[in-house]
């Protein structure tokens, strides 16, 4: 009997009620409405990708638009945030690992040529998207990582340079000497004996002393860190905040071009404070990117590891093969990292998941788990096809995710004191 995405949702909602799940994960059906182009209107040259690409698709959608090959012009835009030191999801200035040190991954598809290159675990190169591609320039390989994979990018002109900037320096001491107790050591979301983590802060409970009062002493303590690192007045909320919720990141593009001719790419600095070595979808051609020139282009930014486990781009670009349209090809993938849960909305709260995805007429959409990382700021894809804009995502849904590990559970009025 067919499996309608209705009766998904209504199977996920009763899971999550017999979960005993909060009103922040509630999985109830959204409501949002489809992109544009699923009504049927279709534009080339277009050029899609992760909401922190907007800021550079001008360019590379003159550049795309002026005969510009479709990669070259998708790599334009993610070089944006791999070389501004004060992104810190790619590239220079990314947060760091969990000894201080960053490491970068990334992948791309040349789909009119039908190749690609990766790269995992490289240490010490800023652009290490552009290091993929000169794989398949340069190599008959497809993927290279850590020590190797640095000094092949050195040996064909990349310099090295240190990637860890002050600011991020000083975060990642800051996270060290306060919160290294709660990083990515332990069992993970789908370890058999996994249980939901206790989030209340790190200071000793009383019974006089409400809440919000516990954590204003916490917040007061790590200004006091803060200040004797020497983390400057204007960037100590962001500091604290980065140590808190420690940051995750990546930037996924494809780029269309009037022809036809289609291309994709995804860089990464990975999550903050990670364990050494640690490689996520980003670099696994499939997961993190795929493209098929007869096809369309798919990407991917959200919890690498349940990506990986779905082949989330392949997926989608498979989907699209068999005649399902982008949004659908999404919503497919993602009911299955839900599927891998069996619809337990314990674990799935900690889970979240975007998708960007380009048919080879146009046609595109962007689709998420939840609505967003908190509330009042929902995922959105950035989209250029002549007029630049950023577009919500369509959630499956509604609703926050929450970061894993676990972010501690902060009093509304604390935050809105603390961090501004």
């Amino acid at each position: 009997m067919p499996f309608s995405r209705r009766d998904f949702v209504k199977t996920s909602v009763l899971g999550a009620v017999a979960a005993g799940v909060g009103t922040r994960a509630q999985a109830e059906p959204s409501t949002a409405q489809p992109h544009d182009s699923q009504s049927g209107s279709y534009k080339r040259p277009i050029i899609i990708c992760a909401h922190n690409g907007l800021n550079y698709l001008e360019d590379a959608f003159a550049f795309l638009k002026s005969g510009g090959d479709t990669l070259d012009a998708a790599l334009k835009v993610v070089k944006g945030p791999e070389d501004d030191p004060n992104d810190t999801s790619v590239g220079l200035g990314g947060i760091p690992n969990e000894e201080g040190v960053v490491e970068l991954d990334a992948c791309c598809m040349h789909g009119p040529t039908r190749r690609a290159g990766s790269v995992g675990g490289v240490r010490n190169i800023k652009n290490v998207s552009l290091v993929s591609k000169a794989v398949f320039e340069h190599t008959g390989h497809v993927m290279l990582v850590g020590e190797g994979a640095e000094r092949f990018a050195v040996a064909v002109g990349f310099p090295r340079e240190n990637l860890l900037t002050d600011h991020s320096r000083k975060v990642w001491l800051l996270w060290k000497e306060y919160h290294s107790n709660e990083d990515w050591w332990g069992p993970g979301l789908a370890d058999p004996h996994w249980q939901p983590p206790d989030t209340k802060p790190d200071v000793k409970p009383s019974d006089d002393k409400p809440q919000s009062q516990l954590w204003q002493e916490r917040y007061r303590r790590l200004e006091e860190h803060a200040t004797a690192l020497g983390i400057a007045p204007e960037l100590r909320s962001d500091a604290i905040h980065k140590v808190l919720f420690p940051p995750t990141g990546t930037i996924h593009c494809s780029a269309l071009n009037e022809k036809g001719e289609i291309s994709g790419c995804t860089t990464t600095s990975g999550l903050g404070f990670k364990l050494p070595g640690r490689c996520g979808d980003s670099p696994i051609i499939g997961a993190g990117c795929y493209t098929d020139q007869d096809v369309g282009s798919a990407g991917a930014t959200g919890s690498g590891e349940e990506n990986i486990k779905v082949e989330g781009a392949h997926t989608i670009v498979e989907n699209l093969r068999h005649g399902m349209s982008p949004q659908e090809a999404g919503m497919d993938a993602l009911k299955r990292i839900v599927r891998n849960y069996n619809n337990d909305m314990t674990k799935l709260r900690f889970v979240d998941m975007t998708y960007y995805i380009l048919r080879k007429d146009g046609a595109y959409a962007g689709v998420s788990l939840w609505e967003g990382y908190e509330p009042g700021k929902p995922h959105k894809i950035a989209v250029h096809d002549g007029t630049r804009r950023a577009e919500n995502t369509v959630p499956m849904f509604k609703g926050s995710s929450q970061d894993f590990p676990p972010e501690p559970k902060v009093p509304a009025e604390v935050k809105k004191e603390y961090l501004k």
